[in-house]
């Protein structure tokens, strides 16, 4: 195994999208087999040793970077299966934690199947996206990671390799597990006590729910229980065609009536993906592309997965419900072909590119939102972000998955002041998100930077049933502390 502890060489484990400037370790271990990571664990208190564990640096919430601990990296565990078929419509595909989501994805593709969960950054490793219970576009039809995992193979922090199958271990009648361990010896512990919100899409502290199966537990929790090496992936066959459009409105109310249209389940389209540009998304893409129209107030991007011989239907149809909500359909964006859908993808991913170009030349970085609310309550939301920013003449945008009622604000401070006072104004969009039965976070996790806020969405009681599940697995507190759980509910909870 692999260690590195020259400060020159590790640096970059001390970082990851989130911008936390306090990343600090001895050093990094860079195991190749399971055996190895296990070892590790079970040497950890002898040695005194805690550990993070390391993604590919792609997180946005500083859940990688250690605060003095030990790191241990996934990158050696790479390995791909192939997909195995086990019914005409399914496939089985066993993956190493660092494989590369993108290769993962691109295999599988390789042999007709599909693996539906898609978050933005392709180069994340697939054991982070599982430990994130990962999200994106296509999560509107096809759920987050956690639906699409069959089995996990887990190092316990005490150094126990659990071999995980969905199915193999629900809870009981009173929400509780048991474990028989060769390390740990027994372990009992009940599900939290609390009710997760009635979004389509949470990511904010551990899964609980009456009968739940004890790998969704482990899914989500952002290795605090323990460290995923290898799962089974399931695979479904790849879609034979797929209509990509951009549809630009002049008018919100217009825009918002498509949104619904398109999520009516009893209409003849099924999108897998529905995403929302605004105005203001639309002005820095329109320095990109020409064609962006100046009066659109916002633009709905929408993939619909077809057939060559339904084809023609679905576009008729989408063009109806276009012409029904008053869309721009002359300026609209249609890409059905290969290389369309890519420049349309394109189009889609260069939005950060140009955010972040403006932010280089500003003096501070930007304030981000990830919550979402129940369906009912998005347009209350979306206003409130609206108005609180143009009451402080910010410069923002608004994107993202409006068909999980879920859109991403982004403010860009041009100076201290500003970015002081959207600080102060995140804090208030948490409890508006909150107050309207929404989650503090839809896709991108707690990591460190949200900790203290998930206090507020699950309250002293919650946290400190969080901080209990933790301590039964992991009782001498091992594993990427800080994450999920602030610190000093660990400190002073009994297990």
């Amino acid at each position: 195994m692999i260690y590195k502890d020259d400060q020159s060489s590790i640096q970059g484990f001390l970082e990851d999208t989130s911008n936390l400037k306090i990343g600090k370790t001895p050093g990094v271990f860079f195991p190749e087999t399971v055996t190895e990571i296990a070892e590790l664990l079970k040497g950890a208190i002898k040695e005194h040793r805690r550990f993070t564990i390391a993604g590919n640096g792609t997180g946005t919430t500083g859940g990688r970077i250690p605060l003095g601990d030990y790191v241990i990296s996934m990158q050696k565990f790479d390995r791909i299966g192939q997909p195995i078929p086990y019914a005409i419509d399914k496939a089985s595909m066993t993956v190493q934690s660092g494989a590369l989501l993108d290769t993962v994805q691109k295999k599988a593709e390789q042999s007709g199947w599909f693996y539906p969960p898609d978050p933005t950054e392709k180069l994340c490793f697939i054991g982070s996206t599982i430990a994130n219970n990962s999200s994106g576009a296509r999560s509107f039809k096809y759920g987050a990671t956690r639906k699409h995992i069959s089995r996990i193979l887990i190092v316990l922090p005490q150094g126990d390799v659990l071999n995980l199958s969905r199915g193999s271990c629900m809870a009981d009648k009173n929400g509780s597990f048991r474990l028989n361990l060769p390390l740990a010896g027994e372990i009992a512990f009940q599900r939290a006590q609390y009710s997760m919100p009635e979004t389509s899409k949470h990511n904010a502290g551990y899964f609980s729910e009456e009968g739940m199966d004890l790998i969704d537990l482990f899914i989500g929790s952002e290795g605090t229980l323990g460290i995923i090496a290898e799962a089974d992936l399931m695979l479904i066959p790849l879609p034979k065609n797929v209509i990509s459009s951009l549809v630009y409105f002049r008018d919100f109310d217009d825009l918002f009536r498509f949104n619904l249209l398109l999520k009516d389940r009893k209409h003849a389209l099924l999108p897998r993906a529905i995403e929302f540009f605004d105005k203001n998304s639309l002005t820095f893409l329109a320095e990109k592309y020409a064609k962006v129209p100046a009066e659109s107030e916002g633009a709905i991007f929408f993939e619909q997965e077809t057939t060559v011989e339904r084809e023609e239907n679905d576009l008729d149809k989408l063009f109806e419900e276009m012409e029904a909500c008053n869309a721009m359909i002359d300026q609209s964006w249609m890409a059905l072909d290969g290389n369309d859908r890519a420049k349309l993808r394109e189009f889609r991913h260069a939005l950060p590119l140009l955010v972040n170009d403006w932010l280089s030349k500003q003096q501070e970085s930007k304030i981000s939102t990830d919550m979402a609310v129940p369906e009912g309550r998005f347009l209350e939301l979306f206003d409130f972000y609206k108005s609180a920013c143009e009451k402080l003449s910010f410069v923002y945008i608004i994107f993202g998955h409006i068909g999980n009622a879920h859109v991403h604000l982004n403010i860009l401070p041009r100076n201290r002041e500003e970015f002081l006072q959207a600080k102060s104004l995140y804090r208030k969009f948490i409890g508006k998100a909150l107050a309207l039965g929404g989650t503090l976070s839809a896709e991108h996790g707690i990591g460190k930077l949200k900790a203290e806020y998930l206090v507020e969405m699950y309250h002293e009681s919650g946290i400190r049933e969080m901080a209990r599940i933790k301590k039964c697995l992991d009782p001498f507190l091992v594993l990427n502390i800080g994450n999920i759980i602030p610190a000093a509910y660990l400190e002073t909870e009994t297990q």
